[in-house]
Parts: C-alpha cells; structure tokens; sequence
C-alpha cells in the first residue's frame, strides 16, 4: 500500500465543478489584481476568524513582513521569537532589519515558551512573535499578558493553524496585534499558489497594512510610506473563498484522523511512540507531529514501505548558517533541538482512510519490532 504524506487530489474533486465558472469569470473580466473576489474573499476570511479587519496578501511570508513593516519595526529594534519553526518566522524579522532574539520552546506544544520569553526582554525589544505550530495555539493569554506589560507588539504567525481556537474560543488571528496566514497549497486552507492574510482587530493598523502591500499608495500614485508588492491576486482569492465553506469539515476529519492514531498505536502497544496532545481549545493538526527513537532509521524504512512522511523542522533557526551572526550555538536552545532530532510527521490529510492509517501504524510497528 502507498500512503502520502499528503494528496490533495480527492479534496480537488469535492469542489472543482464550483469553482471552474468562478474562475472562468474572473478571466472573462480581466480582473486578476486585488478587485471585488480579493474584497469579498477577505470579508468571508475576517467572519471566520472572528475579526474585523482581513487583508488579503501574497503568501504567509509576506503576510509577517508586511505586519511588522506597518508596526514601525526595523534596525535597532529586537523581536523575540521560537527557533523551532519554518524559516519565513525568523526570516520576516531580519527581513526588516530588527535582530531576532530567540527563546526556547514547550516541549509539549512545541511552541514557545512564555515562561522563557520575558527574560529576553530588553530596552530594544519591540514585539513578540509567537508561533500557532502544526494548528495548536499558543499559549496566547500568557503572550498578551507579557505583551501589556512590557508595551510590546503582539503578532501571531497562525500560518498552520487557521480555524485554531484557545480554551476561550478565540480564533488564531484575533487575539494579537497582527495575524498572519498562508494559503500554501499543503496548508488545511490552501489556494493554487501563494497566497496569505493579515488579521487586525484595530483599524488603523489594517489600514496601514492594506497600503502598504500596495507600495503604500493611497490613492494611486500617492506614497504616504513605503511599503511593497504584496498583493493577493483575484484567481487565489477566489479558491479561497471557494473553499473555505468546507474547512471546518476538512479540519474535523484531520481531528477524526487523529483520534483514530491515538487508538491504533494503543492497541499496538507503541508506547515509544509519543503522540500529539491536542492541549487546550481547538487543535486543527496541519501536522501529525509524534517524537520516535531512531528518528532518521523510522523515516528510511517507512519511505521504503510506501508510507509519506516528513521531517518539521531538522535544523533549528538558531543554528542555521545565514543567522551565524547572531551568535546563538548548538545546546543554547535544548527542546528545540530535541524536537528537532526526534519528531516526525505522519499523514493527516482529511481524505486519510481507516485502511491507510492502520497501514502506518502497522508499518511503525514492523520497524520497532524488528531486532
């Protein structure tokens, strides 16, 4: 049997014959930047996620510049953030030109730790920059509390956790400063490209984001800041929307998958294998993240046996060689590197059947019970 990391074929076919006049009409009309489907698509986005404000952008990359570029942060400045995570967290930062001040993470969620966070504040640091990992929120109460405190920026990079909620019932995107999404295509709400979102409870920073992504004209030809070239265009904004309407099932099905995990690898007597815990609130599993011995031996011999998986993330941030200047070494940030060395991602998608999950795990098995 052959089980991908992640097919997004049979998804396709739940909406294709939707979709296909959608955008039909779109290249009847021409209008392929910004326009009324970017405009309807961020109202149906903010509904979502419980905000006021949507931003339609590029990618989820640009989505965490353009957020820090319109809360004024750059050189000098110093944002705190997690070294276990996608590169485009960290890359924003420097990006812009602050320093990024990395703190370690839970070992549990891997997120960041807020109990870590407040010793790296300084006179410079600027904001923080906490990250909803494989669509489990962060520990966000914490994170606003320090960031009141301290009169920090809150910016939330909910790239794989649209649609996540926190033991309140709050939406990734709506409780920081800033909310930042993508619509990669292997994200639970992917488009055809790039594609991203900024949040905003407060008007005027919306607004400011909504010019700056546009070169931070307002109206044409009229500069009041810089901004860029960040602007979502029509075809993605109409996928978007397309599919949104099916998210809440797609993520209840990535739940339904890993419940159905947690039984078969009891029932498999895999105590070695330690599983995700869904934590507090909505967890909407972007990723099936488990930490397993011989990590790298697991991954040879499951890729061998026609089962997709996937290292998130080998190398942490702190080490990486385009940020050796930060002075940060191996052993400065233990859990991070930990998860590093130990986790891998096994399918979720929602598609997954019963057949093709008992296939992994059976797989897993064969592994650890050979001598």
């Amino acid at each position: 049997m052959n089980v991908p990391l992640l097919d997004l074929k049979p998804q396709y076919q739940t909406f294709a014959d939707e979709l296909r006049p959608v955008l039909e009409k779109i290249c009847a009309d021409q209008t392929f930047i910004l326009g009324p489907s970017v405009k309807s698509c961020e109202a149906a986005l903010a509904a979502y996620c419980h905000v006021p404000h949507a931003i339609g952008v590029s990618s989820g990359s640009d989505a965490l510049i353009v957020s820090l570029m319109a809360a004024g942060i750059g050189p000098g400045d110093e944002v705190i953030t997690t070294p276990y995570t996608f590169f485009a967290t960290a890359g924003a930062i420097a990006r812009v030109g602050a320093r990024i001040v990395f703190a370690d993470i839970d070992p549990d969620s891997f997120n960041l730790d807020p109990a870590l966070v407040e010793a790296r504040i300084t006179p410079r640091t600027r904001a923080i920059l906490p990250v909803h990992l494989y669509g489990r929120l962060a520990d966000m109460a914490a994170f606003e509390a320090i960031a009141r405190k301290h009169n920090l920026v809150l910016v939330e990079d909910a790239c794989q956790a649209i649609g996540a909620e926190d033991a309140q019932g709050r939406r990734a995107g709506s409780i920081g400063d800033y909310g930042c999404f993508s619509f990669f295509p292997s994200k639970n709400l992917g488009c055809f490209g790039d594609g991203g979102l900024v949040t905003a409870t407060d008007p005027a920073r919306a607004h400011r984001v909504e010019i700056m992504r546009n070169h931070g004209m307002e109206p044409q030809y009229y500069h009041h800041c810089i901004g860029g070239n960040f602007r979502l265009d029509a075809l993605q904004a109409a996928v978007i929307e397309c599919k949104l309407k099916y998210l809440d099932g797609w993520s209840a099905a990535r739940q339904t998958n890993a419940k159905r995990y947690v039984k078969l690898f009891a029932e498999a007597g895999l105590s070695q294998v330690v599983l995700p815990t869904p934590g507090p609130g909505r967890h909407v599993y972007n990723q099936f993240i488990c930490r397993v011995p011989r990590r790298d031996d697991l991954v040879a011999y499951l890729r061998a046996h026609g089962v997709g998986c996937a290292i998130y993330y080998p190398v942490p941030l702190h080490v990486q060689e385009c940020f050796a200047d930060l002075g940060y070494k191996a052993g400065d940030f233990p859990e991070a590197e930990r998860a590093a060395r130990e986790t891998i991602a096994l399918p979720i998608y929602p598609e997954l059947s019963d057949d093709m999950a008992a296939y992994v795990v059976q797989t897993i098995a064969d592994f650890y019970a050979a001598p």
